[in-house]
């Protein structure tokens, strides 16, 4: 519930803070959590982890699903799955949150960060090829990185804000340079490519339940595969490597990386809701773009006749050179009245946490960084809060604009 200001009485209400994306709880959570507690398995061995994984294979597309504490847990081992190994390098999207730059270094290898492409914001594919093409070299059978040396290993797209990377070329430079493809499909539940769900399209997805996405179960995620052996090997390392449970044999490194029921049995009553929450969001998106589409200084964000986004994030671009101001003077305008916005992620080669050495440039992705802005879009919001924030940023702009000819 978004929580109110008391007010005296007589005096005018005041305004209700705006979240800019919060949990949807309205089916049977209470239900199944309850049970869970009734049958007293509460760590990663019972019925709705086994359920929790079934549903999300089945809305995925693929034969299996392990789940796992987080989306970061899922990329890690998937980077191991696909035989990524020190100081390898991995193609992976600039634009977006750091998580999966940190799984490819917890491996000890080395992230490639590829540019956005401008019109749908997501990883580039002519831009991996192009790295691969010209900014690699063979080396026998093994491709490298013409300026690093080190072996160029797997790529790893990142579908952004609900809407799916263009993953035909990725998957056809990939199979022209024996790549695997790990799709980190955390922002895309729910969406479709060409009429596929996300996740099935590499050779591994991964998903992420954190607080903030279409579905949570307040951490967690899952790690989705068709191949029987990578997933009985997912299950292997995500439960500490037990080659003899009894006598506590491990042969390889392992991880605690197991989601526990508890969680699972939300994240079942979270999917029986994925459908309903998805058509929310576009229905939120649908009212912005109606209300925004005519405001100087915007740029909505488009879906392609190949996709179907889910909008997870609604997110506009302030173009400063119409404006006095950028996206940040407007998420300080907004913030004013109570209305919470948030900027795109630092472009991860700019980041101080990761050595950019080896990758192209990122103009498009530093672009999207400067002018971005998300507006509240949680799947409960309101038409009344939706039209408190269309006026707030179309105040805002009006006060912002340029006169004409002054760009």
């Amino acid at each position: 519930m978004i929580p109110t200001e008391r007010t005296a009485p007589g005096a005018p209400a005041a305004e209700e803070f705006i979240p800019l994306l919060v949990p949807e709880i309205r089916g049977n959570e209470w239900e199944y959590v309850k049970e869970f507690l009734d049958t007293n398995w509460v760590s990663s061995a019972g019925s709705y982890v086994d359920r929790f994984e079934r549903m999300v294979a089945e809305r995925a597309g693929t034969r299996y699903a392990v789940a796992t504490v987080n989306g970061t847990a899922a990329l890690h081992i998937a980077l191991l799955l696909a035989g990524v190994e020190a100081d390898d390098e991995v193609v992976v999207s600039s634009l977006t949150f750091i998580a999966p730059a940190n799984a490819i270094r917890y491996v000890g290898a080395w992230p490639v960060f590829i540019d956005a492409e401008p019109r749908y914001w997501q990883i580039d594919p002519a831009g991996i090829a192009d790295f691969l093409e010209a900014g690699c070299r063979w080396d026998g059978p093994v491709l490298r990185n013409r300026q690093t040396g080190r072996r160029v290993k797997a790529i790893l797209p990142v579908h952004i804000l609900g809407h799916p990377a263009d993953m035909d070329p990725i998957r056809a430079v990939a199979a022209k340079y024996s790549l695997p493809v790990i799709e980190d499909a955390t922002e895309g539940l729910g969406a479709r490519y060409r009429g596929k769900s996300l996740g099935s399209l590499g050779h591994i997805g991964c998903f992420s339940f954190n607080g903030n996405k279409i579905i949570t179960t307040g951490g967690g995620g899952m790690l989705v595969t068709d191949d029987a052996e990578w997933a009985t090997r997912a299950r292997y390392l995500t439960t500490q490597a037990k080659d003899d449970p009894v006598e506590y044999v491990h042969n390889a490194i392992g991880y605690n990386y197991r989601l526990t029921n508890l969680l699972a049995a939300m994240g079942c009553a979270q999917m029986e809701n994925l459908d309903t929450f998805v058509e929310a969001k576009r229905q939120i998106a649908r009212r912005y773009r109606e209300s925004l589409s005519g405001l100087p200084g915007v740029h909505l964000p488009g879906e392609a006749d190949w996709a179907h986004s889910t909008f997870w994030m609604y997110t506009v671009l302030v173009d400063d050179r119409v404006t006095s101001g950028n996206s940040r003077d407007i998420l300080n305008a907004l913030a004013a009245r109570k209305i919470q916005t948030r900027p795109l992620w630092q472009p991860i080669h700019r980041s101080p946490a990761h050595n950019p050495f080896g990758s192209p440039s990122c103009p498009n992705s530093e672009a999207l960084h400067r002018q971005g802005i998300s507006l509240p879009c949680s799947v409960a919001l309101t038409p009344s809060c939706q039209g408190r924030v269309i006026a707030a940023l179309s105040e805002a702009l009006a006060k912002r604009s340029l006169p004409e000819g002054a760009m």
